[in-house]
């Protein structure tokens, strides 16, 4: 399963749940402040990382970039 690591009102993260939304792949969304803290955030991606982060079985992808691209790759666009 994905697990995206996102913030309200970041337009990264949107897309990339559109994204999830038209391959019909179903995710967890973890949102920054109700579900884990900044730092928390650093310690799993590093300082400097940016939102959106994914995951997809505990294995790292990347941003929404990666994840497309990952997406495509696996063949889970229709």
């Amino acid at each position: 399963m994905f697990k995206i690591y996102s913030k309200i009102n970041c337009p990264y993260c949107t897309k990339v749940k559109n994204a999830f939304y038209l391959t019909k792949q179903s995710f967890e969304e973890r949102i920054l402040d109700e579900d884990f803290t900044k730092q928390q955030f650093y310690t799993l991606f590093g300082h400097g990382a940016s939102f959106p982060q994914v995951m997809y079985n505990e294995d790292f992808i990347g941003g929404c970039r990666e994840t497309v691209l990952f997406l495509k790759e696996n063949n889970m666009v229709p």
